[in-house]
């Protein structure tokens, strides 16, 4: 006998960063799998139109406004999603953005903007959804962080720090769940075409650009699609129950060359 009853055959889901790239693409292949959807973002219109696409796929979906840097918004999204779908099975938390800054140029507003959202907004979330995951002995988080952990990069110190202190929530988070029933998954992009940095001016990309190079972050000039990274995600999350991938790395792979 498995020591584990299986995942039940539908899981609601809540997604943040839900508008655009991973977080849309993830809502949309977790929704394909039959599981309802709740998609989240500021740009909650922008949620209504991926949510729509998913409904006139036949999927469940809903979209709600959140803001995960405002406690009453997430609560607020998470009572909503709960009233739509049922109890959360699985959390996917990616919301945010990127600003491109020297960590002594940025004021210090600025820098605790990106802890806010990458760190304290994962938390603010998993603190409102966790809990009842507990009590029902089953459920899936999924942290999207980034290959700026084990390799930083210049002009992004502050969601480098954030994103450390993101695995190291989820490292913290998995020792204190071991037994539960919960899993606490990361799952680390490396490139990937989302709009995050799409509102750098030219200046500031190709400068950006060439200090990667500089210190050899760019090995290649191709990106991962965020339908690749959601695919991964939707992997993890749906694994059977047993199996814990608590930490996978994705990077853009190499074309092969003629």
């Amino acid at each position: 006998m498995s020591r584990f009853a299986p995942h039940p055959e539908r899981r609601p889901a809540l997604v943040s960063g839900a508008s655009s790239g991973i977080g849309a693409a993830t809502a949309t292949l977790l929704a394909a799998a039959g599981h309802p959807v709740a998609l989240g973002a500021r740009r909650v219109e922008r949620c209504e139109q991926v949510a729509a696409a998913i409904r006139e796929r036949g999927g469940q979906a809903v979209a709600l406004p959140l803001d995960v840097a405002d406690s009453g918004s997430v609560k607020a999204f998470v009572a909503a999603a709960t009233d739509a779908h049922g109890d959360p099975e699985i959390v996917v938390s990616g919301a945010g953005d990127l600003a491109a800054a020297r960590v002594h140029e940025l004021d210090p507003e600025s820098f605790a903007a990106q802890l806010q959202v990458h760190l304290v907004g994962a938390h603010r979330l998993v603190s409102q959804v966790v809990p009842g995951m507990v009590a029902r002995a089953r459920g899936d988080v999924v942290l999207v962080s980034s290959d700026v952990v084990p390799s930083p990069r210049p002009r992004m110190g502050a969601y480098v720090a954030a994103k450390n202190g993101l695995e190291g929530m989820a490292r913290a988070m998995r020792m204190e769940l071991e037994g539960s029933g919960v899993r606490t998954s990361v799952v680390r992009p490396g490139p990937t075409l989302t709009g995050m940095g799409m509102t750098w001016d030219a200046e500031t990309t190709a400068t950006v650009l060439e200090e990667w190079v500089g210190w050899g972050l760019a090995r290649h000039p191709y990106f991962l699609q965020p339908e690749q990274v959601a695919a991964v995600i939707v992997t993890v999350a749906t694994a059977p129950r047993g199996v814990h991938l608590t930490l996978v790395e994705v990077q853009p792979e190499r074309a092969v060359e003629p």
